[in-house]
């Protein structure tokens, strides 16, 4: 999805959030991707702290590739 996304906004200047959420939301492929997109304006604090034991007990699933990037965060099965 995100080499399609940079094909579409390729050489554009990205000037302000609605350029990039227009760009995004424009892009499409031969095959019949299309791709829904919205800003999300809310406030996300950082600086945020969890213990080891919290950090832990999360259900991360890496891939076989870069699976320091690449990772799904699963729900707990509690």
């Amino acid at each position: 999805m995100f080499s399609c996304i940079s094909q579409n906004w390729s050489g554009r200047p990205l000037t302000d959030h609605q350029t990039v959420v227009d760009l995004i939301g424009n892009t499409t492929t031969k095959s019949g991707l299309k791709i829904e997109c919205e800003l999300d304006k809310n406030h996300y604090p950082t600086g945020k702290k969890i213990s080891d034991e919290q950090f832990q007990e999360l259900s991360i699933k890496k891939n076989s590739f870069h699976g320091e990037w690449n990772y799904p965060i699963e729900p707990n099965k509690k």
